[in-house]
């Protein structure tokens, strides 16, 4: 997924979250705030619930992220999955707070830095591979979100990127010149 041509990974990695952090939102826009805490079963966790792991998640890795450990002790990572935002405004707070915790710890950034170790439960990472342990995490998540909005809205959804069954016209659109990339 080229999203702009780059050579230096941390411009490349920030696009990729960049590119899921919307996609999720994009998602997340499309429920009413009652299917944000719908449960498709009890093994199933709803978009709300997801939304706070990733945060409690964010929060912990990405706080003082090269000087202490990347599991805080203050991180409560069972009741993350307990007692979801039940209110939309509350919960797209908390998503945006999570994601600030993370850019501001990334942006900064050297490709110097990428060698750099840092720990996460107490085992030794380079910065590259704490950023490709979250590049792995955040994606799957986000692709949750959607696949929940996806199911809970049905037949009103509206295509993130390209539609079913809009292949063809889509490739015609790129070979012009007139797609928009997403």
């Amino acid at each position: 997924m080229a999203l702009k041509f780059t050579t230096s990974y941390l411009e490349d990695a920030l696009g990729v979250f960049t590119y899921y952090k919307r996609l999720a939102e994009g998602a997340m826009a499309q429920v009413t705030e009652e299917q944000l805490c719908t449960v498709l079963d009890l093994e199933m966790n709803s978009i709300a619930l997801i939304v706070k792991h990733m945060v409690g998640n964010m929060r912990s890795r990405w706080t003082d992220f090269l000087t202490t450990d990347g599991e805080k002790p203050w991180r409560n990572r069972d009741s993350e999955f307990c007692d979801g935002p039940v209110d939309r405004d509350a919960l797209m707070e908390m998503w945006e707070d999570g994601w600030s915790t993370f850019f501001a710890a990334i942006e900064p950034l050297t490709e110097a830095d990428l060698t750099r170790t840092v720990t996460i439960r107490g085992e030794a990472h380079s910065v590259m591979q704490a950023i490709n342990r979250q590049l792995a995490h955040y994606p799957y998540h986000c692709g949750q979100i959607v696949f929940l909005a996806k199911h809970l809205q049905h037949e009103k959804w509206q295509s993130l990127s390209v539609p079913r069954h809009h292949s063809q016209q889509f490739n015609q659109k790129v070979a012009a010149g007139e797609a928009s990339q997403r």
